[in-house]
């Protein structure tokens, strides 16, 4: 009988430890399900390596109902990756320095040519680019506090000391000024559509504001984006000889231009600009994935203020890329990527549109009907940042 007994128990303690430890491994389950759910969402934005994930608008009413069963959360995630913004190969893209992409004479031509074109304008944007300056330069003043407990030792008041031994020593610190380390990206539509004075004067533009920007210690990076090839290049012809998939994605090879990186000085950067002017340059917008790319620049700099201003003139469009895949593809990408950026970041995004409304993309958005006005609107909208805090909170 105790025999029995002694089994019985150790039956129930067998038992007892199978189910704590059942119970462990559920827990254990449910503690990385939920890490993987606390993760950052910047994984998320590499574009480049696979893709994008899409924010449907009952994503967070399937994450509500699926919390807790595993099953669920993973055919939740299978449902996700279908709707995945897709790329059928980057093995073609180009990221390049302007002065990689055409001889030294041909880039101080097309400078030349720049700023034939524009005197007139120039003068109008620099005028303009010295009020930002002079706003910039008065924020940044040093100022000090004097007649303190403890500090940096006021030589100014020793005088004192040595009339009056028994007169305390006054002491003084600087005070913090509201001026925040700063870097600018300018990221400008190189499609075909800103041929002609658009692109010149985007150009010249740029040009004017980063020379500003960097006398008042604001970095400025100055960042083109186009493609390499009108109709598809080879990442067409690898789509085809792969029996044409449907849904490929992205179908075209991306070409990305740093005219001016933002360590690189203006004097050493601005007959870069001038390439902008070379024929055949210009060519489609796959403006999502630009944003991306500059986003991932900027966001990893140190300063403590950042700050991504887009020039486009039109929605994006890649005849090769929609021809195979929805209208409205490239169109939804780029309102999912701007709306992380706005939403998951602290980086300041805003965007002016050259005829072409843009505020359906971006919260922070100026359309302008004549490109005269770019010069002007972009310092205005920058002065207007600056003027401001930076009370931006992460959501």
């Amino acid at each position: 009988m105790k025999i029995q007994a002694r089994k019985k128990k150790k039956k129930k303690k067998d038992a007892t430890k199978e189910d704590s430890s059942q119970s462990e491994k559920s827990d254990e389950e449910n503690d990385l399900l939920q890490k993987e759910k606390d993760q950052n969402s910047y994984s998320d934005l590499n574009a480049l390596g696979n893709s994008f994930e899409t924010s449907s608008e009952n994503e967070d009413s399937n994450q509500k109902e699926v919390e807790g069963d595993p099953s669920l959360i993973k055919k939740n995630q299978k449902n996700l990756l279908k709707e995945k913004y897709k790329i059928f190969t980057n093995e073609y893209d180009e990221i390049a320095n302007a002065e990689k992409l055409e001889n030294d004479d041909e880039i101080t031509r097309l400078r030349k040519n720049l700023d034939q074109q524009l005197t007139n304008l120039q003068n109008l944007v620099a005028k303009l680019a010295n009020k930002l300056q002079r706003q910039l330069l008065a924020k940044q003043n040093r100022s000090w506090k004097f007649d303190l407990e403890e500090g940096v030792l006021d030589a100014s008041k020793l005088s004192r000391v040595i009339i009056d031994p028994f007169h305390s020593l006054s002491y003084k610190m600087e005070k913090e000024t509201e001026f925040k380390d700063t870097i600018v990206t300018l990221l400008i539509d190189n499609s075909g559509s800103m041929r002609g004075r658009p692109i010149s004067v985007a150009a010249i533009c740029a040009d004017i504001l980063s020379r500003t920007l960097e006398r008042c210690s604001v970095k400025v990076e100055i960042l083109g984006f186009t493609t390499k090839n009108w109709k598809g290049g080879k990442s067409r012809e690898k789509w085809a000889l792969k029996n044409k998939p449907a849904n490929p994605g992205r179908l075209n090879d991306l070409r990305h231009i740093i005219y001016k990186s933002a360590d690189k000085p203006w004097r050493q950067s601005k007959k870069n600009l001038g390439l902008m002017l070379k024929e055949g340059l210009l060519k489609e917008n796959i403006d999502g994935e630009a944003l991306l790319w500059a986003f991932k620049r900027i966001e990893t700099r140190k300063e403590e203020r950042k700050i991504l201003m887009v020039i486009s003139d039109g929605a994006p469009v890649d005849d090769s890329t929609l021809s195979v895949n929805s209208g409205d593809y490239l169109e939804k990408h780029l309102k999912q990527t701007v709306k992380w950026i706005e939403e998951n970041s602290d980086i300041e995004i805003l965007a002016i549109g050259i005829g072409h409304e843009v505020t359906r993309y971006y919260k922070k958005a100026v359309k302008i009907a004549d490109i005269q006005e770019l010069g002007d609107v972009m310092i205005n909208q920058l002065t207007r940042l600056f003027s401001e805090k930076n009370n931006k909170t992460i959501h």
